[in-house]
């Protein structure tokens, strides 16, 4: 059986898993549909990128499971055109994610080998992806305020860096809490000083790292 086409419905399979889950944002599921998690992943472990688990990647990194991915994506209630600001680019598997729902995508990534690696990668699969290298905890003020600030390791708070950079009505999505296990959050700025903030289930993520995050 060619590759691809098995890979294609592995990934239909794992849409339809996700969907009995409770991800019920169509756009999310189509993107999952079409992003082809498998070049995200080392050529060894290409047959397991389907299974709803997070899989390893380079310097003890991860990239996270589908559920996961799924499930704060569904949080920050992404649409079409609006500036998103990814802290941890890992792979790059969730920076696609967002540009197939049309989100234009900046992103920070603290590990300059990943980072550059994961530029090429995205280049070549043609997704526009702004990326720099740095301290996710403090944002990109360059290209501030963002609609929607979506945070991909697990911080010890909220940082408050972040709120700042996001719009009033922007929504930031973060794991909080200590190195073990996390719950989801989703902060909405309600005004300049302001914000309404729903938690969801527990969650595990490598820690964030950084001067308003974790230390290494």
């Amino acid at each position: 059986m060619d590759k691809e086409y098995k890979f294609k419905g592995l990934r239909e399979k794992l849409v339809k898993e996700l969907r009995k889950k409770g991800i019920s944002d169509e756009q999310v599921l189509f993107a999952m549909e079409k992003v082809k998690r498998h070049l995200f992943v080392d050529e060894l472990i290409q047959e397991s990128a389907y299974e709803d688990r997070a899989l390893p990647i380079l310097l003890n990194q991860t990239i996270s499971q589908p559920y996961t991915v799924a499930f704060q994506t569904q949080l920050l209630e992404v649409k079409k055109g609006l500036r998103v600001l990814e802290i941890g680019l890992g792979s790059g598997y969730q920076a696609a994610v967002l540009c197939e729902m049309g989100a234009i995508v900046f992103s920070v990534e603290r590990l300059k080998e990943l980072a550059l690696l994961t530029k090429e990668r995205l280049k070549n699969l043609v997704y526009d992806v702004q990326i720099k290298i740095g301290d996710g905890t403090l944002g990109w003020q360059t290209f501030a305020p963002y609609d929607r600030i979506l945070v991909t390791a697990a911080s010890p708070q909220v940082p408050e860096t972040l709120l700042k950079q996001l719009i009033i009505g922007g929504i930031l999505v973060i794991p909080v809490g200590d190195r073990d296990t996390q719950k989801m959050y989703k902060v909405i700025k309600t005004h300049e000083n302001t914000y309404e903030t729903q938690i969801f289930d527990d969650f595990k993520f490598v820690p964030l790292i950084g001067d308003k995050g974790w230390k290494e």
